[in-house]
């Protein structure tokens, strides 16, 4: 058995960094609640996000039972990154940055300011259990919190509004296409024999188009009548696992009081079949809108983590 989970561990860095918990002790209890959820669900791999100091990652390592392995990312211009915090051996790191070559650039403000790499690179790991090898993709995409000139929350008009949306939009589609290159590497053409997870907090819904970017071809998702028939697109399709949450806990943040399922797990045809549970891990999470300054502090992440477990062999 083994168990693969991902999760926003939210602005995780040493206290008093603008980001971070400004005593010793919130920084403590943050770490405490975090490592008490990760021993209770116990992953081979967690695909963490949001981690600012590495030093503070090791930190939470040192905290559930047992020897975990780190791993990270290059952070973005805010200072967080994503990695992996491990009790298996991780091999075989690599990150994911740059736009697909035939991807234009793409415009995120109104200045006409072009990027043509991930704001936050993506990494990729290896691990072996039972015999098999499987290849993980820790991934943060585009946020659908909206940030203006100034490093504003609140456009100045409607008009400005939409534009940004549709900047960050289209930002959080070039990253989708991103990773889905880098899956496609992964695959090697064969996903039927090749096991390939992506673990991410994707900033949209299973149904959102950005979603979707990295699950094609469709058609044969878990619950449709196509599942049940294999056809050519099994060897590059992934397979979105949120329909095999209890449709009560199928939500990982709490948005305007609405619960909306974010953060996700994807397996290639290789894992499907393999899939015993997948939970979102009971957290509770207070409900969170369009100011970051206006988070519990008491609470440890304003996500819930995702966690899948695996039969093999």
């Amino acid at each position: 058995m083994v168990a693969i989970g991902t999760w926003n561990l939210e602005n995780l860095f040493r206290p008093g960094e603008d980001s971070g918990r400004q005593t010793d002790a919130e920084y403590d209890a943050k770490l405490d609640a975090l490592a008490a959820t990760i021993a209770e669900h116990s992953p081979d791999v967690l695909a963490v996000k949001e981690v600012g100091d590495p030093e503070a990652l090791e930190d939470l390592a040192s905290r559930p039972e047992g020897s975990w392995n780190t791993a990270l990312a290059d952070p973005d211009g805010r200072g967080i990154r994503v990695g992996f915090l491990a009790q298996s051996a991780l091999t075989s790191l690599e990150q994911i940055i740059d736009f697909p070559e035939t991807l234009a650039p793409v415009q995120v403000d109104d200045e006409g300011s072009t990027i043509t790499a991930m704001g936050r690179p993506a990494l990729t790991a290896r691990i072996r259990k039972a015999g098999t090898n499987i290849d993980l993709v820790s991934a943060h995409l585009k946020s659908k919190l909206l940030t203006y000139p100034s490093g504003r929350f609140s456009p100045r008009d409607e008009g400005e509004r939409a534009r940004y949306a549709v900047y960050a939009l289209h930002r959080r589609a070039a990253e989708a296409a991103a990773v889905r290159a880098g899956v496609d590497d992964l695959l090697d053409g064969d996903g039927r024999q090749n096991a390939v997870i992506v673990a991410g907090d994707l900033n949209d819904e299973p149904q959102a188009a950005t979603t979707q970017i990295l699950l094609d071809p469709g058609g044969s998702e878990f619950g449709s009548g196509g599942y049940e028939r294999e056809d050519q697109g099994d060897a590059a399709r992934m397979w979105n696992l949120a329909p095999l949450i209890d449709e009560e806990q199928r939500f990982t943040r709490v948005y305007r009081s609405r619960g909306e399922l974010i953060d996700h797990l994807m397996v290639s045809h290789a894992l499907t079949e393999a899939v015993e549970s997948v939970t979102t891990g009971g957290v509770d999470v207070s409900s969170v809108a369009d100011s970051p300054g206006a988070r519990d502090s008491g609470e440890a992440s304003d996500h819930r983590p995702v966690v899948a477990t695996f039969e093999l062999g």
